[in-house]
């Protein structure tokens, strides 16, 4: 289960029309000047990530964005953000230089009406971390013609296994081969499972998928590896549970009888692709 991060609890907030949740800064306050020019190593210290940070020995983010050769001038997509760990650091790294932008798959409007792009823009602009920078938002299906053909990278975080079984792939991976300028590339984490594990545990289901076929899948759909990196691989993971990636932390699904050990391993073995349009 994802755990209500300041953003996330915001969206869900706005989702049923009940005020969002305060957050605490910690020791001290910030406003949208601590964010302008700042480096990486900056952003990943300030208070607004006192929750999350404990995620960063598992996340590895300054690694994982520098393998994906990000600069913070470039114009820079998310897919999926789900819950905005990964937001809560670009968007203070990214917004005040170059430009950040979240997107999804297509889904049907709230119960009020709204839709993911209004929930999740309304939310970010109310984060006191958020430092007022501005946020294109939008699903697959309705891209904006000014941002097709213009970004520089697309990040994907653990969700290209929600792709397939959600029978989404090859839709969404058209859309960010469209998104893409003609030299921007895709840097994906994703929960990876042995080679020889069997389709039926690697197909995604699972939350587990084998890099090799991840490769596969990107360049049929009109990419070539660029680089692999082991940053998040976690050789303490067998990535064979039955009940899936879900078994291990932050998710911790089967309760606590085995919670230590599972806590001791800390999260999935990972792999960490970078990817280019090709011709």
């Amino acid at each position: 289960m994802m755990r209500y991060t300041p953003l996330f609890a915001a969206a869900a907030a706005l989702a049923v029309a009940s005020p969002a949740a305060a957050h605490n800064h910690g020791p001290h306050e910030h406003g949208a000047h601590e964010h302008e020019g700042h480096s990486l190593d900056h952003v990943l210290a300030m208070s607004h990530r006192d929750e999350d940070r404990a995620r960063d020995q598992y996340r590895n983010p300054a690694e994982t964005l520098a393998f994906f050769q990000i600069e913070p001038t470039m114009r820079v997509a998310e897919y999926g953000p789900g819950g905005g760990w990964y937001t809560r650091v670009l968007l203070p790294w990214i917004g005040s230089q170059g430009q950040y932008f979240a997107f999804q798959a297509g889904r049907d409007p709230a119960e009020d009406g709204s839709t993911w792009p209004q929930r999740f823009t309304t939310a970010v602009a109310q984060a006191d971390w958020s430092g007022s920078m501005p946020v294109t938002a939008f699903e697959s299906d309705a891209i904006p013609e000014d941002v097709v053909g213009t970004l520089d990278r697309v990040l994907i975080f653990r969700s290209i296994h929600g792709l397939l079984n959600g029978n989404r792939a090859d839709a969404e991976l058209r859309a960010i081969r469209t998104l893409l300028s003609d030299d921007g590339m895709v840097g994906v984490v994703q929960h990876r499972a042995p080679e020889d594990a069997s389709y039926g545990f690697a197909n995604g289901s699972n939350g587990y998928l084998r890099q090799s076929d991840v490769v596969r899948l990107f360049e049929l759909h009109g990419f070539e590896l660029a680089g692999s990196s082991e940053v998040n691989a976690n050789s303490d993971d067998p990535a064979n549970w039955e009940g899936g990636v879900w078994t291990l932390p932050p998710t911790l699904r089967y309760g606590d009888e085995d919670r230590a050990r599972y806590e001791a391993i800390g999260e999935s073995d990972r792999m960490t692709l970078l990817f280019r349009k090709r011709d």
